[in-house]
């Protein structure tokens, strides 16, 4: 079980909040000018990674606070417990 710091809430456990991903590379310049094949990878074939990832967190069942943590796949320590964004 991962023990997430909400900014708000502080340490709680992580069944009280939901996992948003992976923070998203930048969107493509012009997305347009992709072929189909890139542009529906990019929107759907997510970064499996091993060791640190930047992810985003909701307390869904807390503050509905929104936040961004970097965590290590390997180990899943939290190395960093980033910002929170408006929700």
């Amino acid at each position: 079980m991962l023990l997430l710091t909400c900014p708000f809430c502080g340490p709680r456990d992580e069944s009280e909040f939901a996992h948003g991903g992976y923070a998203r590379k930048q969107r493509p310049d012009n997305p347009q000018m992709m072929s189909d094949d890139a542009w529906v990878d990019y929107l759907t074939v997510p970064d499996n990674p091993m060791g640190p990832v930047r992810e985003k967190w909701w307390h869904v069942r807390g503050c509905g606070t929104y936040f961004t943590v970097e965590r290590d796949t390997r180990t899943h320590d939290i190395t960093d417990e980033g910002e929170s964004h408006a929700s």
